[in-house]
């Protein structure tokens, strides 16, 4: 019954950093498409969110069926509690991509940010690709001590969210409202994937530590 149990887990546990390679790949491809003006690529990323979101589901079902055949207690419960909750962020982080991708497809045939500012999102995309790859490495292994470098990523893609806010705001920006509301929107939406992704970290260190959620912190 045990080993039946623990069987269950892992496969959820391989689920979950499955989802992780594919809402990495959609952010990556949305990026990419945002950076290229890539109309093929932008619906190639919208048309695969409906497999991330079959994959949540997936991982739901199997936690409903751990906790309804096994009905975990104490440790058990936290981890299948905690996955669940882990699935519904990394989905939401795919929406996030989704929502890249359909603004480079929303202003198609033209660029949805000034040529000035593509090194900025960028390096956006990198930071997300780095801390969506660090936040499967922690779930696959629950080496909770990379957790810090997922907070670095985060705060470093929240100074770069920042300095778009302070760029879009500055008396020299000559794009105009349309494109500002446009940089502030992707901005906002890499942002929260880097968020998504330190919720994740925390629960999994919960899962792993017993610390309640709220008193997690990442920082070293």
């Amino acid at each position: 019954m045990r080993e039946a149990f623990n069987k269950q887990l892992d496969d959820i546990s391989e689920d979950l950093v499955q989802l992780t390679r594919r809402v990495g790949s959609a952010m990556n491809r949305a990026t990419q498409a945002l950076l290229d003006a890539d109309l093929r690529l932008a619906e190639e990323v919208i048309a695969a969110d409906a497999g991330i979101d079959e994959i949540t589901s997936e991982i739901e079902e199997k936690c409903f069926d751990a906790i309804a055949l096994q009905a975990p207690v104490a440790s058990d419960l936290r981890i299948v509690i905690g996955a669940l909750r882990i699935a519904s962020s990394l989905e939401r982080m795919g929406d996030l991509a989704e929502h890249v991708a359909k603004q480079a497809r929303m202003r198609y045939p033209n660029p949805s940010i000034p040529q000035e500012l593509r090194g900025t999102f960028a390096e956006m995309g990198g930071i997300a690709e780095a801390i969506v790859s660090q936040t499967g490495a922690v779930i696959a292994t629950k080496d909770v001590t990379l957790a810090t470098d997922i907070a670095r990523h985060d705060g470093e893609m929240d100074r770069l969210h920042r300095e778009l806010f302070r760029i879009v705001l500055s008396p020299s920006w000559k794009h105009g409202v349309e494109s500002a509301v446009d940089v502030t929107l992707l901005s906002r939406f890499y942002e929260r994937y880097a968020d998504h992704a330190v919720s994740v970290t925390r629960r999994v260190v919960t899962i792993v530590t017993g610390e309640p959620y709220a008193g997690v912190s990442l920082e070293a």
